[in-house]
């Protein structure tokens, strides 16, 4: 009984040490992990990666439990932010607004807006051309996606925007003016070009961003309030570590995460549309990202967003793109 017990005890000891020493080299998903509160749009472009990587166990492994709230617009989301309510958000052009104004880091960027953003005319009100548009009335949400679009279209196809009236409505209500005939143009983000496209068969398409890119290109992505970023950048290193897993698989396995998604998020978006969604972003792998930030093509993209907002909401004293993005921390958190 006493040998017994004698190698009962030694047994134990070395699974006691082994089992601290495996616990010290643990994968984070064994350990504690850090609830952080993300406010999000709910659209493809802006959630994509966040649902993959949640549902993968991809933010999971590298330690992070998501607390997602969504919200409408990224003024909201940004306001949120600012209040406290949430930690950091993932959206769309805004990410280069508010940033700009002292009020947020961002520190990750999820796609470009390819063609996303696209503005739509009726010819049966007499608008076929760029030229057409000048003292008429366009509705878009003005601040977004679609704004800066539409500012850049017009002003590469020779209109000053000062020469039409563009009306701030929700997406929603913009696009209930357009297909209603209140209004003769309509600047959109999708899925909205699905209802115009649907119920206003003489709608034509006259262009969407995907036509002044890679000179202008309009992207999203994510951003911290400054003093929660300060305090964590370990947590935000973690973040872009499960960004990264899901954005690549998305990109490897389209199909399949598109299935996923729709199933499991977007049931009320047929997968066809939601294809169509996916071509409309242009995506690259988190280590071709890599040469984006550090080429320094990230920064000037959102300069130029910032550009447009500075002019438009009269920013006073800007910080510019390359203060309130932080490339490094990507730079130095994934592999080369």
């Amino acid at each position: 009984m006493g040998i017994n017990r004698r190698r009962f005890l030694q047994t134990t000891t070395a699974l006691g040490a082994g089992a601290s020493l495996a616990t010290l080299n643990a994968p984070a998903i064994a350990q504690s992990r850090t609830k952080v509160k993300i406010g999000y749009l709910h659209t493809l472009a802006v959630d994509g990666q966040i649902w993959l990587g949640v549902d993968r166990g991809a933010f999971g492994k590298h330690g992070v439990d998501l607390d997602l709230v969504q919200f409408t617009t990224g003024l909201e989301l940004f306001q949120a932010m600012i209040g406290g309510s949430i930690d950091m958000l993932a959206t769309g052009a805004v990410i280069s607004n508010f940033p700009a104004r002292g009020q947020g880091k961002m520190f990750l960027v999820n796609d470009v807006e390819f063609a996303t953003a696209q503005l739509w005319v009726r010819e049966d009100q007499g608008i076929k051309s760029f030229a057409d548009l000048k003292g008429k009335k366009i509705s878009t949400t003005t601040g977004t996606t679609a704004h800066v679009f539409l500012d850049t279209a017009l002003r590469a196809n020779s209109v000053d925007p000062k020469d039409l009236e563009v009306v701030n409505q929700r997406m929603s209500e913009a696009v209930t003016s357009f297909i209603s005939g209140a209004v003769p143009a309509v600047a959109l983000w999708v899925p909205f070009n699905i209802p115009v496209r649907e119920k206003v068969p003489g709608a034509k398409m006259l262009a969407d961003a995907s036509a002044y890119y890679p000179k202008a290109a309009i992207v999203g992505g994510w951003a911290a309030r400054e003093d929660y970023y300060g305090k964590n950048r370990a947590v935000c290193a973690n973040i872009i570590r499960g960004w990264a897993e899901a954005n690549d698989y998305f990109i490897a396995n389209a199909d399949a995460a598109l299935e996923a998604l729709q199933k499991n998020h977007y049931q009320q978006v047929p997968l066809t549309d939601l294809k169509e969604q996916y071509k409309a972003q242009k995506m690259f792998t988190s280590r071709d990202w890599k040469k984006l930030y550090a080429d320094g093509t990230v920064t000037n993209w959102l300069q130029q967003v910032t550009d447009f907002f500075v002019r438009f909401g009269g920013i006073q004293n800007p910080v510019p793109a390359s203060q309130y993005f932080d490339a490094k921390l990507y730079l130095e958190t994934l592999p080369g």
